[in-house]
């Protein structure tokens, strides 16, 4: 992944990780921006501003329809950044591997 650490640094904010999961939950048809902020109760100004900080990291895509602005969860995007967290952060295991659990035992 290009900008992991731009991803995950959009996602470690509250505001931003809600939007995310809200879209996220909601599938690739999007919401307007005006029905995030209102199922967010999250201020206009706030909201565009959070909005463009998880646009600039990839998670995000956003068209015009009409005259509204659709936010969608980039799924591509959050299956790479799950894919890099794998690969690079758990050795490419998805679980925990018994040898991991010896080092992690109290001594008696």
């Amino acid at each position: 992944m290009r900008n992991a650490v731009g991803a995950l640094a959009a996602l470690a904010q509250e505001s931003r990780l809600a939007i995310f999961r809200l879209l996220v939950e909601v599938g690739p048809r999007g919401l307007p921006a005006g029905m995030v902020g209102r199922r967010l109760d999250m201020p206009g100004a706030t909201l565009s501003f959070h909005l463009t900080q998880l646009r600039q990291s990839g998670l995000v895509r956003h068209w015009r329809n009409g005259r509204s602005i659709v936010y969608a969860a980039d799924f591509a995007a959050m299956n790479t950044l799950m894919g890099f967290l794998t690969e690079n952060c758990c050795r490419g295991k998805t679980r925990r591997q018994p040898e991991d659990t010896e080092d992690a035992t109290p001594a008696r």
